[in-house]
């Protein structure tokens, strides 16, 4: 499984890279919005000089010109971009038609594995359902990863599951368990996945035994 992570925070986005486990990013206006980016262009420019892999750059326009043209600009910014648009029918068309000039495309905004299959059939690389936001209306988000495998394996689609709206560990393991191809998270989803009671409690023993045995020795 590849580890995503969910912001536009230079300084978290570096953490998880010296981390060495960190496959790419992901992150939208909200999110450059959040840490005050005013040059975008610009901003993810400089995500993709720090992460040896794909960079999601989300397109504003919701028609079908808007989309291509604001898609190929963002292509244009760095190898890396792999362009996001959201599952609506013109976006659908857009991702048509940049997946065949060879650009790379995460469709995102997915509740339902048929928006999947459509996404995989325009030509996606990724699709990404949100499973957090699902959860939060009461619906299983887990259940949709589950279903989009099936429906992918089911046909050979070589297009990623990206689960998207992680929202802490137990998010984490459960698409893991059911072969979600990617995960896209925060910083501290990350870093909690390393973190266990006993490990550091472990720690502190063994410490504390080498403490003793050093002092006996002297």
């Amino acid at each position: 499984m590849k580890f995503f992570i969910d912001t536009a925070d230079l300084d978290q986005i570096r953490e998880a890279a010296n981390m060495g486990v960190l496959d790419g990013v992901t992150t939208n206006p909200s999110l450059m919005a959040k840490v005050g980016v005013s040059d975008v262009k610009g901003h993810y420019l400089k995500i993709c000089e720090m992460v040896d892999g794909d960079v999601s750059a989300e397109v504003i326009s919701t028609d079908y010109e808007g989309i291509v043209e604001e898609g190929r600009e963002l292509a244009k910014i760095h190898p890396n971009i792999t362009v996001k648009i959201p599952m609506i029918k013109e976006g659908v068309k857009a991702i048509s038609t940049l997946a065949a000039e060879g650009i790379k495309i995460n469709c995102t905004l997915i509740f339902n594995p048929l928006q999947a299959l459509v996404a995989a059939k325009a030509g996606a690389k990724y699709v990404s359902p949100f499973i957090g936001r699902l959860d939060d209306i009461g619906q299983d988000g887990m259940n949709l990863i589950e279903e989009v495998r099936v429906v992918f394996d089911n046909y050979g689609l070589e297009c990623q599951i990206l689960a998207a709206s992680v929202r802490h560990t137990q998010h984490l393991l459960n698409c893991a368990l059911v072969g979600a191809d990617v995960a896209t998270m925060p910083l501290s989803v990350i870093e909690n996945m390393i973190k266990h009671p006993l490990t550091d409690k472990g720690l502190a023993k063994f410490l504390a035994d080498h403490k003793k045995m050093t002092e006996s020795v002297q």
